[in-house]
């Protein structure tokens, strides 16, 4: 049966192997010199890629567009993966391509965010750089009291056909204040859509934040910074909605924040 497969036209073999999976492709590559030739095709590559990639990539301020058009589309395609490489769009977000499906991800960067108080001349926050971060800026958190950070996102700009959870991407610094025991309130909605998710259009969860806490809900990403799962939701098809993912926490003085962003990016399969 390879044999036979093997007779095939290349484009034909890249054609089947366009309908399978980046796994699926990188596997037929081992087969035979045929197949390889085959499954590292622009043409099978550039299926897996966002239709829209050479807008996104157009946006690029880090790495350049242009370095990002003169490579394969299997080069582009490994270049994007999540726990590869970010490209940052305009400053205030990130896009990476989940490693396995191929998914669009972003991140809202802490610039990019709404939070209250952040120009307020007290110095409740303040802008500080950050090696481990993959922008220029995040914000610090001084001396607050109470939380509200917002984000906004199109639904026009996530895949289709998928389900996504909103993440808050933070660190906790020595000297916090106010974390360990205050639970913060996350809430994921959405404004003019038919996108669905659990809690009839909010998903709400309560989570603390410090890792010290009893039983905390959040993890180490392996990047230098920590994650909480805010909550998740259904983009089909056509959806043209805006999602909003909020932080509250509105009881309390709190101190040694610090906040990367907001991602967004596919639920994986359990």
């Amino acid at each position: 049966m390879k044999n036979m497969i093997s007779m095939l036209p290349v484009e034909c073999i890249s054609h089947i192997i366009s309908l399978t999976s980046p796994c699926d492709a990188c596997r037929s590559s081992l087969v035979s010199s045929v197949f390889r030739e085959a499954a590292d095709s622009d043409f099978v590559w550039k299926s897996f890629l966002p239709q829209d990639i050479k807008q996104i990539i157009s946006k690029s301020l880090l790495p350049s567009p242009s370095s990002l058009n003169s490579i394969s589309m299997k080069d582009l395609y490994f270049h994007l993966r999540i726990h590869h490489q970010h490209i940052i769009l305009d400053g205030n977000m990130s896009f990476a391509l989940e490693d396995k499906s191929g998914k669009k991800c972003y991140m809202i960067g802490a610039r990019g965010l709404s939070i209250a108080g952040e120009e307020d001349k007290l110095g409740y926050w303040q802008w500080t750089t950050v090696p481990a971060s993959r922008f220029c800026e995040v914000a610090e958190l001084k001396n607050v009291l109470g939380l509200d950070i917002k984000a906004h996102i199109k639904t026009r700009m996530l895949s289709p056909g998928t389900t996504y959870a909103a993440y808050f991407v933070y660190q906790l610094l020595g000297c916090r204040f106010g974390f360990a025991q205050t639970p913060i309130e996350f809430r994921v909605t959405w404004e003019q859509s038919r996108v669905e998710a659990s809690y009839h259009g909010v998903c709400l969860e309560r989570v603390v934040l410090d890792p010290s806490a009893a039983s905390p809900r959040a993890q180490y990403r392996g990047d230098g910074w920590m994650e909480v799962e805010m909550g998740e939701f259904f983009i089909k098809e056509g959806d043209n909605a805006t999602v909003e993912c909020s932080v509250r926490e509105v009881n309390g003085t709190k101190s040694g924040l610090l906040v990367e962003g907001i991602e967004i990016r596919p639920k994986l399969d359990m």
